[in-house]
């Protein structure tokens, strides 16, 4: 649990530094939200899965469940929860468009939500790091 709530904080610490080299402004909004760079998603699945390796061993059962696991969530980030967020993009143009005059309860859909595969790529290779990391100093 350690090891998934320090992959969580560091992986959303790493998420809003890059929000603030990008934008030139905090938001710390960024630490808590979904979507963006790295992907949260993948480096905690990943993270729990390679702990679980450590702890039970990398022919286990819970080991293949986790990793299981890890791929959908991470194919869910770059595919349904992308695809979402694209969504997003256009439905929030639109509204624009034709909703110009009108107030509307909820003006703005959600837009980061998803990740890109390179998003995922790298969450994926900082919860493997942290995990590593962890693991064989916890296992000693």
């Amino acid at each position: 649990m350690a090891i998934a709530f320090f992959t969580w904080v560091t992986n959303q610490a790493i998420k809003l530094t890059l929000y603030f080299v990008a934008e030139k402004k905090w938001d710390l909004g960024r630490f808590f939200g979904a979507g963006g760079m790295p992907s949260t998603h993948s480096a905690l699945s990943v993270s729990v899965a390679v702990s679980i390796g450590f702890m039970v061993g990398w022919d286990s059962p819970l080991f293949a469940l986790a990793c299981v696991l890890a791929i959908v969530v991470m194919a869910d980030a770059a595919g349904v929860r992308r695809a979402t967020g694209e969504q997003a993009k256009v439905l929030n143009k639109l509204m624009l468009i034709f909703f110009k005059e009108k107030r509307l309860k909820n003006e703005r859909m959600e837009e980061l939500i998803g990740h890109t595969p390179f998003e995922v790529i790298v969450g994926a290779i900082i919860g493997l790091v942290i995990a590593t990391i962890f693991s064989s100093c916890l296992l000693k």
